[in-house]
């Protein structure tokens, strides 16, 4: 019998890096995973927030129905986002005011409008800058040169007083 003269050396390292190559990958996934869920969990929280500041423009129009089916509550586009809007004159002018207050203090860049048709049906558009909770980031995101529009987010609600 030969003894074997040809001894393996250094197979048990190159198998230790491997794996922490594959860990490695492996805990930058989950890293980015976590990432995606958070701006998932901020646009959510946003639509949320719309959410509820429609329906409750909505109850304050329901409130005072004859002021809002005058056309009192309207407000043809939205003005700039503040939350300095005077909550004086009238009780659609106040409740104007403090949804206008509501949406700047609770959204960013949060506004909105009221429009009303011939039939008594009010479309309640919210809107406000979602560009933390996106997810589908474009190339042009990353370098910077974003359309500040397309992260605008719109909500939009109907309903017949």
């Amino acid at each position: 019998m030969m003894p074997n003269c040809t001894q393996q050396r250094g197979a048990t390292l190159i198998e230790v890096m491997v794996a922490m190559i594959v860990l490695a990958i492996g805990i930058l996934g989950i890293a980015a995973l976590q990432v995606t869920s958070v701006q998932a969990n901020y646009s959510s929280y946003y639509r949320s927030q719309a959410t509820l500041m429609a329906a409750d423009i909505t109850d304050r129009m329901r409130a005072n129905r004859a002021l809002a089916i005058a056309g009192n509550y309207a407000i043809a586009t939205a003005p700039a986002s503040s939350t300095g809007n005077s909550v004086t004159g009238s009780q659609a002018e106040k409740d104007k005011a403090q949804w206008l207050n509501q949406l700047a203090a609770s959204l960013p860049e949060g506004t909105g409008s009221i429009v009303k048709d011939g039939n008594n049906v009010f479309t309640v558009t919210i809107q406000w800058n979602d560009a933390r909770g996106r997810i589908d980031r474009k190339s042009s995101e990353v370098q910077g040169t974003a359309n500040p529009e397309d992260a605008v987010q719109k909500f939009t609600y109907r309903a017949r007083l």
